[in-house]
């Protein structure tokens, strides 16, 4: 087991000014399963890679159970990576997969066997140990890469977007599996993924990313309930955020009419820094009711219901300052409108963000 910090973690590529990975502060736990998340080229692969020793370093530093791993090669780092594509041998078995890593440190083969045999009984993989790659399935193959990291018992599990290539009910069954997996191994466990539902279902804490540079690390509820700024509040929560620019008034931002109120405090300051005029503010789709137009609700022309059961998400727009603005809300299912229909929305009091409309810091 290990803790990891990344200390002002910098990597600049070649022929490039901008920082792909900008002065990263991260501390990661003994045993934390922690996900790096973020839209594609925001630099949490290349902060993976990093901790890897597959990338250099060329600010800053990155340790392993406070030693100092930023200048050593990767065989000498003690941690085991899951790649996207697998990367299994397709000549060897996957047995001698599994067991290649420990054939090299010239284990015992009395221990090599019991290795593979109890990552195998681990993934439930035992009936597939005589196989070769090409005659499993993409899951199958994602297990075997997993018991081979298993296997060599290292200090850091990383996982670079590991559930990519499955379809998607697979991927939720392989999900469930990997965090079960991690809290029966306990082993320190970095994982990257372009998906904030994965992200948010899987890890003990979640770093958001952007550009190269860190905007929030948090539990997944901490980081849903309080985004730091407009970037995570729209990219953590699916259906997103709605967010919205909207007028300022002496009681809150005002919404086609509608008002919804914000406290004296969030009004001074959304007044900060040369800003007068205008607010962000964001309410989530299940934070809203739809409601009579006597009750002073916002009026929305619906395009489109999703039917979910359950459940059912209205998407439809209004016309706030000039511009048509998509909302999308969440509702019952058993009683939905219709497309073309104008219904009121009213976000419920209390459950609104509010963003200062120029820094997009939360307020």
């Amino acid at each position: 087991m290990a803790t990891v910090t990344y200390r002002d973690a910098t990597r600049i590529y070649p022929g490039s000014t901008k920082p792909a990975v900008d002065a990263l502060n991260l501390e990661i736990g003994d045993g934390e399963f922690l996900v790096l998340v973020g839209p594609s080229g925001c630099g949490k692969s290349t902060s993976l890679r990093m901790l890897a020793g597959l990338e250099d370093v060329d600010a800053g530093g990155i340790f392993i159970d406070n030693r100092d791993v930023t200048n050593l090669p990767p065989k000498s780092r003690d941690i085991a990576m899951v790649f996207q594509n697998y990367a299994l041998y397709p000549h060897m078995t996957v047995y001698d997969n599994m067991a290649f890593a420990l054939k090299l440190r010239k284990t015992p083969k009395a221990e090599i066997d019991a290795a593979v045999k109890n990552a195998a009984k681990l993934l439930q993989l035992e009936e597939y140990l005589n196989r070769k790659p090409k005659a499993l399935s993409g899951g199958q193959r994602q297990r075997v890469a997993m018991g081979r990291a298993i296997v060599r018992k290292p200090q850091v599990f990383l996982m670079d977007e590991p559930l990519s290539n499955l379809d998607a009910k697979l991927r939720v069954q392989t999900r469930s599996q990997i965090a079960t997996l991690q809290a029966q191994l306990g082993t320190t466990t970095v994982y990257v993924t372009h998906d904030q539902v994965e992200a948010m279902t899987m890890g003990h804490r979640v770093a958001v990313l952007l550009d190269g540079v860190l905007q929030q690390v948090d539990t997944p509820r901490s980081l849903y309930d309080r985004p730091s700024n407009v970037f995570v509040a729209g990219f953590i929560g699916s259906p997103a955020m709605n967010i919205k620019t909207v007028p300022l008034t002496d009681d809150g931002a005002n919404f086609a009419g509608m008002v919804l109120p914000l406290t004296r405090e969030q009004i001074t300051t959304a007044k900060s820094d040369g800003n007068s005029g205008t607010v962000t503010v964001g309410f989530r789709p299940e934070d809203t009711d739809l409601v009579a137009e006597s009750e002073g609700g916002m009026p929305i022309l619906v395009d489109l219901v999703e039917e979910l059961g359950s459940d059912a998400y209205v998407y439809g727009h209004v016309n706030l300052s000039g511009a048509d603005e998509r909302f999308v809300v969440r509702t019952d299912g058993r009683s939905t409108p219709r497309m073309g229909d104008t219904v009121y929305v009213k976000p419920r009091v209390g459950h609104h963000h509010a963003f200062h409309a120029t820094s997009g810091v939360r307020i």
